[in-house]
């Protein structure tokens, strides 16, 4: 592969900058052809579990408690659901920091993602707990839902045996004989050097700190507030 990518020069840039951007931008072309692959990979995994109950959810709906199964969540001929477990047990005080900045993001974009797939948000906290927090955030139109009477999140990984909130995300499709578990974020129980880095493809935030000099650094988190 030639070191030369293509004719551009920003603005007082040096030629040591150019040189050392060239072997940069190699391995970012690396990287890309790399997270193709991976992708390609993923969309090639066959059905994993077979869903072996029809998980029952609470939720609110205009104000009123209503019991969502599993199934019901696939909605408008649509056979890929997406479930975000959100670290909210119900005997935490306040919800993960981290979760809620990813579902922050979430609520932005909703309304584009729900053009392809189902999505809903899981937390193992009384229903209107959850919409209460929501409603401090100002999140719309995302699909919140109470997995406090049923045993989903420690099913997928979501929970540990001692009742500790972990967050996972995990993907299921519909068949004609049922409901698959496809995909899960398990990387987050991989061995890894500093960070699991098993959000990253759906919390942008440290892709952007990574563009920068500091990096996305070991001594900052997100917080409920910065007040």
């Amino acid at each position: 592969m030639s070191d030369q990518f293509h004719d551009k020069r920003f603005p007082g840039e040096s030629d040591e900058y150019r040189e050392a951007r060239n072997k940069l931008l190699k391995a970012e072309i690396e990287l890309r052809e790399k997270i193709e692959k991976v992708a390609a990979l993923r969309r090639q995994l066959p059905m994993g579990g077979k869903v072996e109950q029809d998980y029952k959810f609470e939720g609110l709906n205009n104000g009123e408690l209503q019991e969502f199964k599993l199934s019901d969540l696939f909605q408008n001929g649509k056979d890929t659901l997406i479930i975000y477990s959100f670290m909210y047990g119900s005997k935490m005080e306040n919800p993960c920091p981290a979760c809620t900045a990813i579902i922050d993001g979430f609520n932005g974009f909703i309304h584009h993602l729900e053009q392809r797939v189902n999505f809903a948000v899981v937390a193992k906290s009384p229903i209107q707990r959850i919409v209460d927090f929501a409603e401090t955030r100002k999140w719309k139109g995302l699909h919140l839902l109470s997995s406090e009477k049923n045993s989903f999140n420690s099913d997928y990984f979501a929970e540990t045996s001692e009742g500790s909130q972990m967050p996972m995300c995990d993907v299921f499709v519909k068949k004609e004989d049922g409901i698959y578990h496809f995909w899960g974020s398990e990387l987050l129980y991989a061995p890894a050097e500093g960070h699991p880095r098993h959000m990253d493809l759906m919390w942008p935030i440290w892709n952007f700190l990574d563009l920068t000099p500091e990096g996305r650094g070991t001594d900052w988190h997100t917080k409920l507030s910065y007040d």
